[in-house]
């Protein structure tokens, strides 16, 4: 098992690397001169030239990959040109409100849609079966920033159980800063007051980003499920007299789940790079509301840091998939 890990570790490496390059290269094609922009309406070509030199765009290409590539290596995404601070600064303050927020949406979404495409499988052709195919599909079909406007519309300003927008009023004292998950920090803490009003602003943007995967999840595992059931060793447990929670939950339930646990990987990264309108909705700040802002002002430093960041979150979860897969299938080690 070990050599099967380390294995997919060392693929990690050029992969990484060949997302680097490739981003650092379309950041550098994109129209738009953000030195121009960053130095003002009114600057001359000696001040733009002057900033280029303070950010270093002077180089050749080549040697500001090399220059980036060495500065990654020791923690430095190197400094915004509009805002002049360090994106790695900026990463670490946006990023965990980007991570609840999709921890939170997956969370709901494997919780649910697993055990209902169980149950879907189960009741295959009535109306359980019928009941989650409709929702599922109308699901899978909304738009999430749609789905978000919806909620807020509903339980927000009609019925006012939960906040419209935001992580966090400022009128509270928000917990001890811990992991950056206002959640998680609450619990650590104990100040399971600062739990609830977290939980009340989480709870709407991650409903509205989990309905999806829940779907997609939900789909694969009732399709998973029934193709498992007719698979002869099942069969034979049930001719020998076991109990069908037994069958389900010892013997189908661990082959089911192995295909499901690609879209599981696969959704996680997408949720990651699509957090974009939704935080956009709810006001959360995120990552993507930070991408967003960086697009607008053509400042590439934090486009770069961002995408880089979630490509390595990305393949990070993959690998455990990977070592998910060889968990629960012992062939898969040895390929």
């Amino acid at each position: 098992m070990l050599g099967y890990i380390l294995r997919r570790i060392l693929l990690l490496v050029p992969v990484l690397l060949g997302l680097s390059l490739l981003v650092f290269a379309i950041a550098r094609l994109l129209p738009g001169d953000p030195v121009a922009l960053a130095a003002g309406p009114n600057a001359t070509a000696a001040d733009v030239a002057s900033v280029a030199r303070e950010f270093g765009l002077d180089q050749p290409l080549p040697l500001q990959y090399w220059n980036y590539l060495t500065g990654i290596l020791h923690g430095d995404f190197g400094v915004s040109i509009f805002t002049r601070r360090p994106v790695a600064e900026d990463l670490a303050a946006f990023l965990p409100a980007t991570l609840e927020l999709v921890l939170a949406a997956m969370f709901l979404a494997i919780g649910f849609g697993i055990p209902l495409g169980l149950m879907a499988a189960v009741f295959r052709n009535r109306w359980p079966d019928f009941l989650s195919r409709t929702v599922s599909l109308g699901a899978i079909s909304m738009p999430r920033f749609f789905l978000g406007l919806v909620f807020q519309l509903f339980f927000a300003m009609w019925l006012g159980w939960l906040p419209l927008s935001g992580r966090f009023p400022l009128i509270e004292e928000p917990p001890p800063t811990v992991t950056g998950l206002l959640t998680v920090d609450a619990v650590l803490s104990g100040q399971f007051h600062a739990l609830g009003i977290a939980l009340s602003h989480l709870a709407l943007p991650a409903i509205a980003m989990a309905l999806s995967p829940l779907a997609t999840i939900m789909r694969m595992m009732r399709a998973s499920t029934i193709e498992v059931l007719q698979q002869d060793y099942v069969l034979t447990e049930r001719a020998l007299g076991l109990s069908q929670r037994l069958i389900l939950f010892k013997y189908v339930l661990k082959n089911a789940i192995s295909a499901t646990l690609t879209v599981i990987g696969l959704y996680f990264g997408w949720l990651l790079g699509g957090t974009v309108l939704v935080e956009t909705v709810f006001d959360w700040p995120g990552i993507g509301l930070y991408a967003t802002q960086a697009v607008l002002t053509q400042d590439f430093m934090p486009i770069i840091g961002v995408t880089l960041c979630i490509g390595a979150i990305f393949v990070t979860v993959n690998l455990v998939v990977d070592m998910l897969y060889g968990l629960l299938n012992p062939k898969v080690r040895y390929q």
